[in-house]
This record gives structure tokens, C-alpha cells and sequence, in this order.
């Protein structure tokens, strides 16, 4: 007994134990990796935006827009919404959809896909084209730094109207006072790639390679474009701008916000797309839905619900 009450104190203080490290309050590169067909697919975060949609939403009451959000317990005025882009391997191409944002945002939330791409198992010098939604600048600024083509080997496809249009500085005084600073952006992250002469315009809906083309969807910009990928009967559709509030715009497609160049278009193409992807039920990638941004959309009355994908490993293997 002795021995054990000489031994107690011994037990106290190798209990003890200093106080763990600081707390890190941020996170890790982030990637989402999955099969469709022979395509693999990887999601990139490009990290959040925050922005107040209690100021930039349009048809939607401020009692309306606040009860929505409370299901989910989001600020009105400031929702973090994440900024995707999503790489494509079809064995014979790397394919980048949309560049993020680079440092045309807060560089402590954005401007993250490089250390994700790279966290994933690639380089930006192995991407052969990047293909840009739109041209906004948290889709296409991550193309350049310092003035300097970020994807060395690249070629960039963008729809022509989209092109000429934000590439044309004299259109600035046609665009909402939010989006004028996105002309001199769009002719900075150009400029190497038009320099190169790797910058493809194509028009409407094509082919751009086996298996992957393009959507004509302008509205929320003259030429907004989705991007499909089909193998072996598996499609999904990458899509842009089409969703800011995915907790507001499926139950209300209605809604629009300050960004749409022609927001009754661009409510118009939310409705049909989301009637389409009920229908027939592939997969969707959307820039501003919470990370990975990948899921399906089901039909729910007359409004819709999003769906995530199911984490899986084994998807992933041969």
C-alpha cells in the first residue's frame, strides 16, 4: 500500500500535459475526385467569396430572402458562397473548366486552386485547355499572375460574344456598377494567351472534343456557356453562373441577382436547366455551390432540390 500512495503523485504529474498548439483556423487544399465512365473528374476549390445577397438578389422580398436563409442559418448579408472549378481527364486531354478567381478577391478566402490542383496530383503546365464558363472574375483571373500565363500550355476556349464583349473596354458604362472592373481583369488575364495566339472562340453549341462540348446559355452573360461530358452514357453538366444561393434559387428559380446582364434570361435558362437535369437525371457541377459543387437535381413540386454526390473511394477504382 505504501508503495502505491509514493507512486500517486508520480501518476499526477505525468498526467498532466501542456496545452495543445494554436488553433490553425484554416484548411487544406481541397479536391473531390470522381469516375464517370472513363473520365475522371476532379473538383478544385478555389476556397469562398462572400458577398451580401441581401443586397444583390433581385425578385425576392427581403422577409422572403431572410426566412429561406434561416433554414439553413445563413446571414443574408453575408453568405459565403465557394468558388469551383473542375478538371477533366479523358485519357487523351486535361481539360480545366473555369480558373477561379486568382487574386482578384480576398487572398485570404480565394485564389486557392493552384494548391489544390497541385494537392490533386497535377501541374498547371499539364492542362491543355481551359474552358471559361464566362468571363467573370472569379472564373477567369486565376488564367494569369504577375502577367504571366498560369497554364503555359493551354489554349482557353470562350464563347465568342462572350470574348468580344468583355474584351471591349467601351461596353463598361452597359454593365452593372459591380461588374466594371471585370474589363481591365478580362484584358490582363488574356493578354499572354492572346499574345500566344491561345485563345479559341467558338460560337453556340459544339463539339470541342470527343466527348465534351459546349451549351449555349447567355443570359447571366452574353455568351454563358455550360460544358457537358459524356462517357459510356454518363453525363454531367458544368454550370457557371447558373446558381449564386443554391438554399434561395432551387426553391425560387426565379430569383435573379445584380450580376445577370439580362436577368430575365437568366432566370428563363435556371428553370430550364433545372427541369432538364430532373428529367433526366445526370450529373451537375456549379461553381458556387458548397464544395465539391457536384450533385443531381430532383424535382420537388414546382420547385427543385439539390442532391450532393455520394462520397465514395471505391468509384475511384479500376
Amino acid at each position: 500500500m505504501g508503495a502505491l500512495l509514493m507512486g500517486a503523485p508520480l501518476l499526477a504529474v505525468n498526467d498532466a500535459h501542456a496545452a495543445p498548439p494554436p488553433q490553425v483556423r484554416g484548411s487544406s487544399p481541397g479536391y473531390y475526385r470522381m469516375m464517370l465512365g472513363d473520365f475522371e473528374v476532379t473538383a478544385l476549390s478555389d476556397g469562398t467569396v462572400t458577398l451580401p445577397m441581401d443586397k444583390l438578389l433581385t425578385n425576392i422580398t427581403a422577409a422572403q430572402l431572410k426566412t429561406q436563409l434561416a433554414r439553413t442559418g445563413l446571414d443574408p448579408s453575408h453568405v459565403e458562397g465557394s468558388i469551383n472549378a473542375y478538371l477533366i481527364h479523358t485519357g487523351e486531354h486535361l481539360v480545366l473548366v473555369d480558373a477561379g478567381a486568382g487574386k482578384a478577391l480576398d487572398p485570404n478566402a480565394s485564389g486557392r486552386l493552384l494548391n489544390s490542383l497541385r494537392a490533386a496530383g497535377y501541374r498547371p503546365e499539364d492542362i491543355d485547355a481551359v474552358l471559361l464558363t464566362h468571363v467573370h472574375v472569379d472564373h477567369h483571373s486565376g488564367l494569369t499572375v504577375d502577367g504571366k500565363a498560369v497554364f503555359p500550355n493551354a489554349v482557353v476556349y470562350v464563347e465568342k460574344n462572350e470574348a468580344d464583349f468583355w474584351l471591349d473596354a467601351s461596353n463598361e458604362k452597359t454593365v452593372a456598377e459591380e461588374l466594371r472592373a471585370g474589363f481591365a481583369q478580362a484584358a490582363a488575364s488574356f493578354a499572354p494567351y492572346l499574345a500566344a495566339n491561345k485563345v479559341k472562340k467558338f460560337t453556340g453549341s459544339t463539339e470541342l472534343f470527343p466527348g465534351v462540348r459546349s451549351i449555349a446559355v447567355p443570359g447571366h452573360s452574353p455568351g454563358h456557356s455550360f460544358y457537358a461530358i459524356e462517357s459510356k452514357g454518363q453525363q454531367m453538366q458544368f454550370w457557371g453562373d447558373l446558381v449564386h444561393v443554391k438554399d434561395v434559387q432551387f426553391r425560387s428559380p426565379g430569383v435573379t441577382i445584380k450580376f445577370d446582364l439580362d436577368a430575365a434570361a437568366a432566370a428563363r435558362q435556371r428553370l430550364k436547366a433545372m427541369n432538364d437535369a430532373a428529367a433526366k437525371g445526370y450529373y451537375v457541377g456549379a461553381a458556387h455551390i458548397s464544395f465539391p459543387g457536384i450533385g443531381r437535381v430532383l424535382a420537388d413540386g414546382k420547385a427543385f432540390t439539390w442532391l450532393p454526390v455520394n462520397y465514395s473511394v471505391a468509384g475511384l477504382k479500376p
